[in-house]
C-alpha cells in the first residue's frame, strides 16, 4: 500500500511517497481502509522533531482519518466491518489503510462525506474541550478567537457561536476575515493592519473579551492578554508562529484573568467519558447543520503542496488528503 513516509526527522522535504507493508489489526485494534486523512500544524512539528513526542523513525504521520472498517482484530466488539469511521491516533493516518484501536474510532454522521470526517476530530475536539471544559464558555459572553481563519480557528468561531458566545475573529488578511464572518464571527480585527489590543477594547467598549482562544502565539499573546476582561480566561492552544511568549506574571494579577492550558490528547486519555460525549456533542451539530466544516482535499500523492499550504499560513479551514472516493 502507498502511504507517506517520514524517513528521518527534519525537513518537510524529507517525506517521501512509497510503498509500506499493509497492517494488520491485533486484540483490540480496527483496520481501516482511509479515504481522507487531516493534516494539522501539529503534524508538521512532529515531522521536524519539534513535537512533544517523538516516534522511532521511519514513520507514517498523520494523527486521524475517515474511512471504512476492513477487519477488526480479536475482541472487538463495538466497531464492525463496513462501519465508516473517524479514527484517532498520534501517528499512522497518512496511508492508504490503518490500524487503530477500536476503541479511538467514532461514527460518521449520517450525511457527513470522509473529507469533511476527516476534518473534524482533532480541530472540533481541541476547540469543544477548550471552550466548555477549560473556559467554561456561558452564554452572551465575549470571544476572543486569534488565528480565525485556520482549522481549529474556524472551527472555534462556530463552536464559539454555537454555546451563545459573541464572537470576535482576529486574523492577518480581510479575505481570512471574511471566512470568519461567513462562519459566524459578529467582529472583527485585522491584526496585520490594526492594534490587536486596541482594536478589541474599542470594540467592546473598553471592558475586554472574556474568553480568549489562542493557537497563535508569538507577540500576539501579550497583545490579547491586555485586552481581556476581569476574571477572563486565556486559553493556550499552541504556537502557529513558532514562538512561545515570555508573559509578565503582573498581567494575570492585574486583570484577575486565567491563563490556561489546553492539552486535549491528554485529556481524552484521562476522561474518555467525557471525550465521548463531547463527540456526541459535536456530531449532533453536524448532522444538524450548526456546524459545517470548511475543507481542502488534496491528493495524497501531492502532499508537499497540503502541507506548504499550512507551513506557509495560507490555509482557510482544514486540509485534508484524499486517498480514494471521498463523497
Amino acid at each position: 500500500m502507498k502511504a507517506v513516509v517520514c524517513p528521518e526527522y527534519g525537513s518537510l522535504e524529507n517525506l517521501e511517497w512509497r510503498e509500506v507493508d499493509e497492517p494488520e489489526p491485533g486484540k483490540g485494534e480496527v483496520l481501516v481502509d482511509v479515504r481522507a486523512a487531516g493534516v494539522n500544524f501539529p503534524d508538521l512539528l512532529l515531522v521536524r522533531g519539534q513535537y512533544q513526542a517523538r516516534p522511532d523513525t521511519p514513520f507514517v504521520p498523520g494523527g486521524e482519518a475517515a474511512g471504512v472498517v476492513a477487519a477488526v482484530g480479536p475482541g472487538v466488539e463495538r466497531v464492525r466491518v463496513g462501519d465508516r469511521v473517524i479514527a484517532m491516533g498520534l501517528v499512522g493516518a497518512w496511508a492508504e489503510r490503518w490500524v487503530v484501536p477500536a476503541a479511538a474510532t467514532l461514527p460518521i454522521p449520517d450525511g457527513v462525506s470522509f473529507d469533511v470526517a476527516a476534518g473534524v476530530a482533532i480541530v472540533y475536539g481541541t476547540s469543544y474541550y477548550a471552550l466548555k471544559q477549560r473556559a467554561a464558555l456561558r452564554e452572551g459572553e465575549k470571544l476572543l478567537v486569534l488565528g480565525a481563519a485556520g482549522g481549529v480557528g474556524l472551527a472555534t468561531v462556530e463552536l464559539g457561536k454555537a454555546l451563545g458566545a459573541k464572537v470576535i475573529a482576529a486574523a492577518s488578511s480581510p479575505e481570512k476575515l471574511d471566512a470568519a464572518e461567513a462562519a459566524g464571527a459578529d467582529l472583527r480585527v485585522d491584526y496585520s493592519t490594526e492594534s490587536l489590543k486596541d482594536r478589541v477594547k474599542e470594540l467592546t467598549a473598553g471592558r475586554g473579551v472574556d474568553v480568549i482562544y489562542d493557537p497563535v502565539g508569538g507577540d500576539l499573546t501579550e497583545a490579547a492578554l491586555r485586552a481581556i476582561a476581569w476574571n477572563g480566561r486565556h486559553l493556550v492552544i499552541g504556537f502557529a508562529t513558532g514562538e512561545i511568549p515570555k508573559l509578565p506574571a503582573n498581567l494575570a494579577l492585574l486583570k484577575g484573568c486565567s491563563i490556561v492550558g489546553v492539552f486535549w490528547g491528554t485529556w481524552t486519555r484521562k476522561d474518555p467519558a467525557g471525550s465521548t460525549e463531547n463527540f456526541r456533542q459535536i456530531a449532533h451539530w453536524l448532522a444538524d447543520g450548526t456546524l459545517r466544516p470548511r475543507v481542502t482535499p488534496y491528493p495524497a500523492a501531492d502532499f508537499t503542496d497540503a502541507l506548504a499550504e499550512i507551513d506557509e499560513r495560507r490555509v482557510i479551514g482544514k486540509v485534508v488528503l484524499r486517498f480514494a472516493d471521498s463523497a
